[in-house]
């Protein structure tokens, strides 16, 4: 069931198509994953849809020599990465539209069906369920203050208010050395409302700048 639909050195034309039209079917579904919740540009979808296909044709163009295969098809897959930074999740759907295109360039059609729907399915099922996600209410707070202000535990009691756990993550110096940036990470509570939350720090802090929103994901490659 697994076995190859290529014998010997050449390619038929029934093969060929059969390879190609599970390249681009399969390559359509790793779209259809890096789209689903996600955000996303059209011409990486578009490039996943393809990917498949053009890695399946250097490694018959090569005659199944796996090893000349993987190492332009692999320098091709990341050529993507090089101008710009990709996400951890973009990564691996180059890989695995790469993997498919290995295994229909050399004939395993099977191969490459169970393997997309069993890495698919696994994908699904994590990102449906969370895994791995922090809390969705956690926020990112900077507060802003004057250099004369004693910063350690000024703003625990809103914070024990408004807040269901906080950290601070870093203090830094800003404006030249006259104003202290305090970094915090927080969950805060359901029955609290970030404007009164914001008001009272403001109150506190002089109306100086304060940011909070989420957090910045570290997925970036």
């Amino acid at each position: 069931m697994l076995n190859t639909i290529i014998t010997g050195t050449e390619i038929t034309t029934s093969a060929f198509f059969i390879c190609i039209a599970v390249s681009l079917l399969l390559g359509l579904g790793t779209a259809g994953l890096g789209m689903y919740k996600s955000t996303y540009s059209q011409s990486f979808v578009i490039t996943l849809a393809v990917l498949p296909a053009m890695v399946q044709i250097i490694i018959m163009m090569v005659n199944g020599n796996i090893g000349a295969g993987v190492a332009v098809a692999g320098t091709f897959s990341l050529v993507r990465f090089r101008s710009a930074p990709g996400t951890a999740k973009e990564i691996v759907l180059v890989f695995l539209a790469t993997a498919i295109g290995l295994a229909t360039g050399m004939g395993h059609v099977a191969v490459a069906v169970v393997f997309f729907a069993v890495i698919a399915a696994f994908l699904l099922l994590l990102t449906a369920g969370g895994f791995g996600a922090g809390a969705a209410d956690e926020r990112l707070l900077k507060i802003t203050i004057p250099e004369n202000l004693d910063y350690d535990g000024l703003f625990d009691d809103l914070l024990l208010k408004y807040t269901r756990t906080f950290e601070l993550e870093r203090v830094k110096t800003t404006n030249m050395g006259t104003l202290y940036e305090l970094c915090y990470r927080i969950v805060l509570r359901d029955e609290h409302s970030t404007r009164d939350f914001l008001d009272d720090l403001r109150t506190r802090n002089g109306n100086l700048n304060i940011v909070c929103g989420k957090p910045v994901t570290k997925d970036v490659l």
